[in-house]
């Protein structure tokens, strides 16, 4: 492996989508980087041919060291914690003994992972992060990237800090980070939206059809999601084309119909039309992360006497078509909305 610059390395722990798309960027303008993922074909590629990052402009191709959990050593001084949420629990414990002292590790993920990363590191060694990048890996040691989309750098106590500035400075080699004092904020938002796509996954269509063609079930699953935020406290923050307050159970009709407007036809702008939970259960064939993003939010509603029956409902149905025993069908959406979901639709 090539020698590295500790002064600005960064480990990229899981190099896919996410992870993939920030290391070449990373890469790219000249700071060190080094991939750990537990996927060997994917390593063994990118160690024999680069890091391929294929965007709406072309192809292009980085040289980036990479290694599996078991080759990497440490000690690692700035992690993006990358991983699926349901591999965090696990991922902290393997980073806890390689963090360098003064190491800290960024929770670039989808959910709420933050609490677990610093059940195991320490409050002060985790930096919470909201990413939305439209992005997949379509080979081993490649990755289409969908275009700019969003991601904000926040401590967990919303100050703004040294480190997280030079995270952000550092991560618009990707394109336009930013740093925030309410990273919860942006997170739960993405709770909400994200309920909406985990129930496109139901059916084999395009997110954007099947959001505009269900509207009140959209509306429905959002809402539950930020009764739950609005009951914590949290205040909500827009990202992209995608405006909470306009699924606040407060919300006017009127509004409610045009950021759902907004959102639809930013979608449809969008190279990719599926969402990553429908990818992994229809093409890599692998547990989706959901349950993992949604079990944190059905706990608070339970503290606050909050009921989410279309969010629960929604989850079970999902996990029946992950299975297996049920089929993709639009149907799914229509039951959900009408209270009567059926597994083996």
């Amino acid at each position: 492996m090539t020698t590295r610059d500790t002064s600005r390395a960064y480990t990229v722990v899981g190099g896919g989508a996410i992870g993939g798309t920030l290391a070449f960027h990373l890469t790219r303008a000249g700071h060190s980087v080094l991939i750990v993922d537990s996927d060997e074909n994917h390593v063994a590629a990118v160690n024999a041919h680069g890091l391929t990052l294929r965007g709406p402009a072309g192809e292009s191709t980085v040289r980036v060291d990479a290694v599996t959990p078991e080759q990497a050593r440490g000690p690692f001084e700035r992690v993006l914690l990358c991983v699926k949420a349901q591999a965090t629990e696990a991922t902290a414990r393997w980073i806890t003994p390689r963090l360098a002292s003064d190491g800290f590790v960024v929770s670039l993920q989808n959910g709420l992972n933050e609490h677990v990363i610093s059940q195991h590191l320490g409050a002060e060694r985790t930096v919470g992060a909201f990413v939305n990048l439209f992005a997949d890996v379509v080979a081993p040691g490649a990755i289409r990237d969908g275009g700019a989309g969003a991601l904000v750098v926040g401590e967990l106590d919303g100050r703004p800090s040294t480190r997280v500035r030079q995270v952000v400075a550092d991560l618009q080699a990707w394109g336009p980070a930013r740093l925030t004092t309410n990273v919860s904020g942006y997170l739960w938002a993405k709770l909400g939206f994200g309920a909406m796509l985990a129930a496109t996954a139901l059916a084999d269509a395009p997110m954007a059809d099947l959001i505009d063609a269900h509207r009140p079930l959209m509306y429905t699953l959002a809402g539950e999601v930020f009764a739950v935020a609005t009951a914590r406290g949290v205040a909500l923050e827009p990202f992209d084309a995608f405006d909470p307050s306009g699924y606040l159970p407060t919300a006017a009709p009127a509004h409610r119909e045009a950021v759902t407007d907004r959102l639809v036809t930013w979608l449809r702008t969008q190279p990719k039309d599926r969402s990553g939970i429908w990818r992994d259960i229809t093409v890599r064939r692998r547990p989706t992360e959901v349950p993992h993003h949604y079990r944190p939010v059905l706990a608070a509603a339970l503290e606050h006497g909050l009921s989410l029956p279309h969010l629960a409902a929604m989850l079970d149905q999902l996990a029946h078509v992950e299975s297996g025993e049920s089929n993709m069908t639009e149907k799914h959406l229509d039951q959900l909305a009408a209270g009567t979901p059926e597994v083996n639709a």
